[in-house]
């Protein structure tokens, strides 16, 4: 009885590591195209701007801001980072294509249309660092919707837009990032 038990338990144990090896060996992993030719557009303005130039940097809440956003994109795998070509813009899409390991590709903000169906086209999940003027119209034009701009007081949100072959769904989100008093 005891060499039946003994047998067996080695066997299961045998079998448990040969799948944790076949598991190592060949992993399986998903990208968001993989599933039904699904990916994820993200749209957020830039942080926080100075106000002293026709093409401002950032103030200092603006700068962690943009950290802010690198941190929320943190567990999403983002394949491309797309900014404007403006300090502003730039220095928002930096944190997040720094730690995802990726270029910033810039876009023009009055050729809307283009980037629009090159965002479709390349079925990316990907980040847009926009303004406060086309970060919204933008997301409109992805979903088939018209929005329009919204005021310059605003940071916190991320527009997510949600492709698959089917549909296409934005979500607006807010984040809980706060510079008051600073």
């Amino acid at each position: 009885m005891t060499k039946i038990l003994i047998y067996r338990n080695t066997r299961f144990a045998s079998i448990c590591a040969s799948l944790m090896l076949l598991a190592v060996a060949f992993p399986c992993t998903m990208t968001a195209q993989d599933s039904d030719g699904l990916f994820t557009i993200y749209l957020v303005r830039h942080a926080e701007k100075q106000t002293d130039s026709n093409d401002p940097p950032l103030t200092e809440c603006g700068v962690e801001r943009s950290a802010s956003f690198s941190a929320l994109f943190e567990s999403v795998t983002l394949e491309a980072v797309y900014s404007t070509d403006y300090k502003r813009t730039q220095s928002t899409a930096l944190p997040t294509a720094t730690d995802q390991g990726l270029s910033i590709q810039s876009y023009e903000p009055d050729a809307l249309g283009e980037i629009a169906e090159e965002l479709i086209r390349n079925g990316q999940d990907a980040l847009v660092v926009g303004h406060s003027n086309t970060t919204a119209v933008l997301a409109g034009m992805l979903v088939g919707e018209e929005l329009g701009s919204f005021d310059e007081s605003i940071y916190n949100r991320v527009y997510q837009v949600v492709v698959s072959k089917a549909d296409r769904r934005l979500h607006l989100l807010h984040t809980s990032f706060d510079c008051s008093g600073r």
